[in-house]
């Protein structure tokens, strides 16, 4: 029987599950900061990031199995995603797309960006938003094959170490 995926919006029950899939999704990370307490502070911030009130919608990705194998989180500004209004965002932005290291390579991401610009279409947006770190450069060639577009005037310096890249997806 074909595995088929399957997106849907984040059941209360399904938090503890997807969490543990963005976490797993974000360990490849770990040896690309300066420290360890850098790191964890890090991953710290994605172990919350489901409780976030500013959240739109949770996707996930699961299984014939319903077992969670991606998910992403939809915001619809930059003062709810990121707390920075001047970026003068007042479209959809993804953030924290992650899947699960054994389920990559299926189309999984692919699969939750699609559902994310249907989304925002739906919401009468003329674009999709998400930015991203420099050292996610698998993540960065998978948005730029999408068709995101690099938008250098909402990108922003989070700290001495961090630039965040911004990639715009316009929808016809």
């Amino acid at each position: 029987m074909e595995n088929i995926i399957t997106i849907s919006n984040l059941s209360e029950e399904e938090k503890d599950a997807t969490r543990e899939v963005l976490l797993s999704s974000y360990q490849q990370y770990k040896n690309s900061y300066k420290t360890i307490e850098e790191f964890n502070e890090y991953i710290s911030h994605i172990e919350v990031s489901l409780d976030n009130p500013y959240i739109d919608r949770v996707l996930v990705a699961k299984d014939n199995d319903n077992q969670i194998l991606g998910t992403l989180q939809i915001y619809l500004n930059s003062e709810d995603a990121y707390g920075r209004s001047e970026l003068n965002i007042h479209a959809p932005i993804v953030r924290l797309l992650g899947v699960h290291p054994a389920a990559r390579g299926k189309g999984i991401a692919r699969k939750l960006l699609q559902e994310s610009i249907d989304y925002a279409k739906q919401k009468g947006s003329s674009s999709l938003y998400l930015h991203t770190g420099e050292i996610m450069k698998d993540a960065i060639r998978l948005y730029e094959r999408f068709g995101f577009k690099r938008d250098h005037s909402k990108e922003f310096q989070k700290n001495e170490d961090v630039f965040v890249r911004c990639y715009r997806f316009d929808i016809d």
